[in-house]
């Protein structure tokens, strides 16, 4: 991951708390292409805890849904063969937790595109801690048009 994630290439001004390259506040991801979706690795700071040593369910919610959404904007991006992602939003994301999300390690994520229309994408995601399934994730994403306040939010 020496390559510089989608998110510092297509929107390094984002103010995003999940996924904005310049929120010095946030979570920051940094997303990575792989086949058929993308590949992110995070390591959480003690201000992510819920209780001692285990990761907020929020902020686990937070990093799948971000990441969910740019693999979306990726994909319908590479499937137009346009040069720039559409500005993708989520229109629904569900998060299961399957065991406690252990702090002091790097979590990976990935996602993959389950389904692809013209402007919307259906993801699934997974959360690991050393190799252990920690929680998964489906969401809905769609790309808004001009007048959407989203719209524009990557420049």
């Amino acid at each position: 991951m020496d390559q510089p994630s989608v998110q510092q290439t297509y929107a390094p001004s984002s103010i995003c708390f999940g996924c904005g390259p310049a929120n010095t506040e946030g979570l920051r991801i940094n997303s990575h292409r792989i086949e058929n979706g993308l590949r992110m690795e995070f390591t959480p700071d003690g201000h992510h805890q819920a209780f001692p040593g285990m990761i907020n369910g929020g902020i686990i919610g937070t990093l799948l849904d971000c990441h969910g959404n740019w693999t979306a904007a990726v994909a319908l991006m590479d499937a137009s063969e346009d040069s720039e992602p559409p500005c993708t939003v989520t229109a629904s994301y569900s998060v299961k937790l399957r065991r406690p999300t252990p702090l002091g390690v790097t979590l990976t994520i990935e996602s993959q595109i389950e389904s692809l229309g013209d402007d919307r994408a259906e993801v699934s995601l997974t959360l690991k801690a050393e190799g252990k399934l920690c929680a998964t994730g489906n969401g809905l994403f769609v790309a808004v048009k001009e007048g959407h306040p989203a719209y524009h939010r990557w420049s």
